[in-house]
């Protein structure tokens, strides 16, 4: 026993075993409250700032690479291919920005719009249809003095509307019900392959059909410019919209998501090389992609388990199995919320 602790009586020596208790639990109380704010503060600031986009009501051009520029603000991006034998657009947007869509495709160049591809029937893919194709023509199969036969093409006035078979299906309506579109913004050009392919101001572009959202997503291969438009199949501003009465799943958007990493080439270190104009926010590369595909398997995986343990849906709302990324994709409001993501997870899930 030394010096000190003879000297202090046993209430003493007791208190002075307990200074150094009570030190290390203040300690790590403080630990404890520092690593719940700086999670706290890192969550809050995850991907912060954000980017400056367009104005409200205005559209934002930008340029990708090689042929290809984005046109942000209109509702869904939209895609525009541009050179010598006129423009190809992916996407038309919100029906009420067509003016202006028609204004900021005319500014990447003059020549006329020839082909409109749909990645899907959603509106805000879709409104512009038929206002934009109308200022568009045909590539003429015949000369226009040919008499010895069809021209080929029902109108050569228009643009032609490429989508898979599907998506027309969605667009149209059966025999005495009302369209959700005008028949002048239906597709006139179906696939029901795996692709359709066009060569097309000097590149070969691959019109490649994925079930994802709903069993009509396409996506199109800009080949020679290297870039991919993927439409909602990625989606950078919030949880994929899944279509569970189209035809998508949890399993779907995976798989898709697989299938585009596999067509995106990296140029060093997982950055640069193949460019992708997701159907909302900003472009995108092979990093942006596989991070997003990790964030929908790591959820679907966690939400079948919670499924494996017997957790209704409410109960696996309350486990929030998304938390780690709501502060990058949630919603709490609005027509897709974080709630209504779940929801489809877990119902596609139970199938």
């Amino acid at each position: 026993m030394s010096q000190l602790q003879r000297k202090c009586s046993p209430g003493s020596r007791l208190t002075l075993l307990w200074i150094p208790a009570i030190a290390c639990l203040a300690m790590l109380g403080l630990t404890e409250q520092v690593s719940t704010q700086a999670n706290q503060n890192r969550a809050s600031r995850m991907w912060a700032p954000a980017l400056a986009g367009a104005a409200p009501g205005e559209i934002q051009v930008l340029p990708v690479q090689g042929n290809v520029h984005v046109l942000i603000g209109a509702g869904g991006n939209i895609t525009v291919q541009a050179g010598a034998d006129g423009v190809l657009m992916v996407d038309t947007g919100n029906a009420a920005m067509s003016a202006k869509v028609i204004a900021a495709m005319r500014s990447i160049l003059s020549r006329p719009l020839r082909y409109i591809v749909n990645t899907t029937d959603r509106a805000e893919h879709t409104g512009g249809n038929s206002a934009i194709a109308d200022v568009g023509e045909t590539i003429p199969f015949r000369e226009p003095n040919y008499t010895a036969g069809p021209q080929g093409a029902l109108d050569v006035g228009r643009a032609s509307i490429i989508a898979y078979y599907t998506v027309m299906h969605r667009m149209s309506a059966p025999t005495g019900k009302a369209a959700p579109i005008p028949e002048s913004g239906w597709p006139d050009n179906t696939y029901s392959i795996a692709q359709k392919r066009l060569y097309f101001n000097d590149e070969p572009v691959v019109i490649m059909h994925l079930t994802a959202n709903s069993d009509g997503n396409s996506i199109v291969l800009f080949r020679k410019s290297d870039v991919v438009s993927a439409g909602d199949l990625l989606d950078l501003t919030g949880y994929p919209v899944i279509d569970l009465a189209g035809g998508g799943t949890i399993e779907t958007m995976v798989n898709s998501l697989n299938r585009l990493i596999d067509v995106v080439v990296p140029r060093a270190n997982a950055a640069g090389g193949t460019m992708v104009i997701p159907g909302h926010g900003r472009i995108a590369d092979h990093a942006e992609v596989v991070y997003y595909r990790d964030m929908m398997t790591i959820v679907r995986d966690r939400v079948q388990d919670l499924i494996k343990k017997g957790m209704t849906l409410d109960q696996v709302k309350a486990a929030r199995p998304t938390r780690d990324w709501d502060a990058r994709y949630g919603r709490d409001t609005g027509d897709w919320t974080t709630s209504m993501f779940v929801e489809a997870v877990y119902q596609s899930l139970k199938k």
